[in-house]
């Protein structure tokens, strides 16, 4: 089972747009939060998703990010990374 973090970026787009873009990685089993080694939630900045445990391929996980950008008809930067550890600073959902 695979990590990905999942980076786009709307061009020209507006915080409707974004929360287009949310739902529609939402649909395709990204989230927009991380959890910690402690169990604790952790919200990622806009733009930015997880899906933990995927059985999807890097290739899959990618061009599911690209389907979800092109729903908000927006242009977009997409960038698509396998991960196993990582760190961060970032605010609690509480």
């Amino acid at each position: 089972m695979a990590n990905y973090l999942a980076r786009i970026e709307l061009h020209k787009a507006t915080s409707e747009d974004y929360e287009t873009l949310h739902e529609a990685m939402r649909k395709r089993g990204f989230t927009r939060f991380i959890v910690s080694s402690e169990k604790k939630k952790y919200r990622l900045p806009t733009g930015t998703y997880v899906v933990e445990g995927s059985s999807s391929t890097l290739y899959e996980a990618y061009h599911l990010a690209v389907a979800a950008a092109a729903d908000t008809g927006k242009s977009s930067w997409v960038i698509v990374v396998d991960w196993q550890n990582g760190r961060f600073s970032l605010e609690e959902v509480k």
